[in-house]
C-alpha cells in the first residue's frame, strides 16, 4: 500500500521513521511519500520536503515566513491528491496537519490517521470538533489520554504504547558498561554519587535553566555534577555556564549518564519520563518569564494541573515541579536534599515510577500502530 506521511519537527522524524520501519514488516509492498526528515529518508520512499522547511517555532519567526509554509502547504495538499496514497499519516504538528487532514477529508476520500495525537487537553481543547471530523483513526502515546478523548469526548482512540518506554527498555537490555567504566570514561570521581543535570536541548532553556541548577547542586559537595549535552547542541554552546565551575559535560551519552545518576535536575519535557523510567529520582525545575503570570494561567487557563509527563501519567505528584515562582536556588536545593539521601520522600518517588511504568504498559508503540494500522486499511479495501 502507498503511505503519506507528514512530520514537522525533530521528534516527528523519529517517531515516523520507526513506524515506516514497522509498516515495512507488517507491509513488504509498502510505498513511502512524505514531508520528513533524515531519519524518514533512511527508511526509503520518496521525500518532497524537509522537515525544516516546516518547522518554525514562535509569532515573529512563524509570521516572517508565513508565504513558505502556505506554499508549502499547499503543495502537500496538491501533492497527496496527485500520488492517491491509500492513507495520509499525520505526525504530531498540529498547527499544520490539522490543515492538511481538512483539506483530505473534504476533497478525497483518502483516510487520515493521526500518529502521535495532538496535546489539545493541555491547550486548545476547541480543536476536538476538527480531529472529530476530519480524522478517522487516532493513534495515542500516553494513557490519559484515553480518557480524556474516549470518556470527556466521546471520541474513540488507540492507545499503542509509549515510544519512550521502548527505548529504555531496549537500550536497557542491551547495556553491559560498569558504573566504573562509565566513570572512568568520562574522567569521573569514581566513588562520589553523580547528580544528573539534563537542561534542555534549546539555548534558551540552557540560559534559564543551568545556572540555577548549578548553583543549587553545587551545595552537594559530596557529589559530583555531571551535564547532559544534547544533541542539538555543541560544546561551546555549554561553556560560558560551566566555565569556572565543577560540572563535567558529557556530551551525546544521556541514556548512560541515567543509569548511572543517584539523583536529577531535569527540565520539563520527554527527559522527565526517561529520568523515571531509569529509575533516578528528580526534581523538574523550569524557569519562566513573569512567574506570577504564568501561575495565573495555570491556575485558570491551562488545562493540566502539572507539566511534566511523569505526573500527568500518574495523575498525581510523583516529582516536584519548580516553575514560575517555585523557580528558586533555595527550592531546587531543598527538594534535590530530599530524594539524594535514602529516606522516605526518594522511596516514595520510586513508587510512584513503577505505576508509571505500569500506566505505559509494554507494547511496542510503532509495532502495535503498524499493526493496527495495515489491519483497518486492509479491512476497508
Amino acid at each position: 500500500m502507498k503511505y503519506y506521511l507528514i512530520a514537522g519537527e525533530a521528534s516527528g522524524d523519529l517517531h515516523a521513521s520507526r513506524l515506516m520501519r514497522s509498516l515495512k514488516k507488517e507491509d513488504p509492498q509498502a510505498e513511502f511519500r512524505f514531508f520528513g526528515g533524515d531519519l524518514m529518508a533512511a527508511e526509503g520512499g520518496t521525500r518532497v520536503r524537509h522537515y525544516k522547511e516546516l518547522a518554525y517555532m514562535g509569532f515573529v519567526p512563524v509570521l516572517m515566513h508565513l508565504p513558505t509554509i502556505f506554499r508549502n502547504m499547499a503543495f502537500c495538499k496538491k501533492d497527496i491528491v496527485a500520488w492517491r496514497p491509500d492513507v495520509v499519516i499525520l505526525v504530531d504538528y498540529p498547527g499544520f496537519n490539522l490543515s492538511i487532514a481538512k483539506y483530505v477529508h473534504k476533497h478525497t476520500g483518502i483516510p487520515v490517521y493521526y500518529y502521535i495525537s495532538p496535546k489539545i487537553w493541555a491547550w486548545k481543547e476547541y480543536r476536538i470538533k476538527n480531529i472529530r471530523r476530519d480524522v478517522d483513526e487516532l493513534f495515542s502515546i500516553l494513557p490519559f489520554e484515553v480518557d480524556f478523548f474516549e470518556k470527556k469526548h466521546h471520541y474513540p482512540i488507540h492507545y499503542v504504547g509509549n515510544p519512550t518506554a521502548d527505548e529504555v527498555r531496549a537500550f536497557l537490555d542491551g547495556y553491559k558498561e560498569s558504573d566504573a567504566q562509565f566513570r572512568a570514561r568520562h574522567g569521573l570521581d569514581p566513588a562520589r554519587p553523580v547528580i544528573a543535570l539534563l537542561a534542555g536541548s534549546r539555548q534558551q532553556e540552557i540560559k534559564d535553566n543551568l545556572p540555577a541548577m548549578i548553583q543549587a547542586a553545587s551545595s552537594f559537595s559530596d557529589c559530583q555534577m555531571v551535564l547532559a549535552g544534547a544533541p542539538s547542541m555543541a560544546k561551546e554552546d555549554y561553556a560560558r555556564f560551566i566555565e569556572g565551575t565543577q560540572v563535567k559535560l558529557v556530551e551525546n551519552d544521556t541514556y548512560p549518564l541515567l543509569a548511572h545518576a543517584r539523583a536529577a535536575l531535569v527540565t520539563s519535557g520527554t527527559a522527565t519520563l526517561e529520568t523515571a523510567l531509569f529509575g533516578v529520582p528528580q526534581v523538574v525545575c523550569y524557569k519562566t518569564p513573569l512567574p506570577h503570570l504564568i501561575r495565573f494561567a495555570f491556575n485558570h487557563i491551562i488545562k493540566v494541573k502539572f507539566i511534566s509527563l511523569v505526573n500527568l501519567i500518574a495523575r498525581r505528584e510523583v516529582v516536584p515541579e519548580l516553575l514560575a515562582e517555585r523557580f528558586t536556588v533555595e527550592e531546587i536545593r531543598t527538594e534535590l536534599g530530599k530524594i539524594v539521601p535514602e529516606g522516605d520522600a526518594r522511596r516514595r518517588m520510586l513508587e510512584g515510577y513503577e505505576g508509571v511504568s505500569r500506566a505505559l504498559g509494554d507494547a511496542v508503540a510503532p509495532d502495535n500502530a503498524a499493526r493496527i494500522m495495515v489491519s483497518l486499511l486492509t479491512c476497508n479495501v
